[in-house]
């Protein structure tokens, strides 16, 4: 066992380069998000039937996994769901925040590397809403539509202000 361990610590030497950088945490995750994908997997085979995700299944999916990584990496509401693991630099964006990722330990690193970055959130999302259309299609599929409709108003709003801002000059 000790030769395992060494060799994990000298694998992380190698590849961070003194570098702050949680391997081990990182692992944690991904053996989270491989237990929660393959426990869902398992559960849709039980229930006999996969489900086949059309055009449309694919663009709510689409829009709603983009709009839930950015409210839960960046909207203020969220912020305390990221507290833990960040800290609040600023603004980044309309209704967007700008946070550090606190580097107290490996786990607070880890988590919030993953709560700040939409690209990462994103995959969680995506796999979420899979898993919603696998064991609960149709509130999965009524979740996607409001969000869809949340995204397609952000936009609106955007472009409001910039119509509102030509106006102005």
């Amino acid at each position: 066992m000790n030769t395992v361990i060494d060799t994990a610590r000298e694998t992380k030497r190698r590849y961070t380069g003194g570098a702050d950088r949680p391997l081990g945490s990182y692992l944690v995750t991904l053996t989270v998000y491989g237990l929660a994908a393959g426990t869902v997997a398992l559960l849709a085979r039980r229930r006999g039937e996969m489900p086949r995700v059309g055009p449309g299944d694919l663009a709510l999916m689409t829009v709603t996994t983009h709009k839930l990584a950015r409210m839960i990496t960046k909207d203020a509401v969220t912020s305390p769901l990221r507290a833990p693991f960040t800290r609040y630099e600023g603004t980044s964006g309309p209704a967007e925040l700008a946070e550090e990722v606190r580097h107290e330990d490996g786990v607070r690193h880890a988590l919030g590397e993953l709560l700040t970055c939409p690209f990462c959130t994103a995959q969680w999302v995506a796999t979420g809403y899979a898993a919603g259309l696998a064991l609960a299609p149709e509130a999965t599929r009524l979740v996607g539509a409001t969000m869809t409709a949340v995204a397609g108003a952000d936009w609106l709003q955007l472009v409001y202000a910039r119509l509102q801002q030509a106006a102005e000059k």
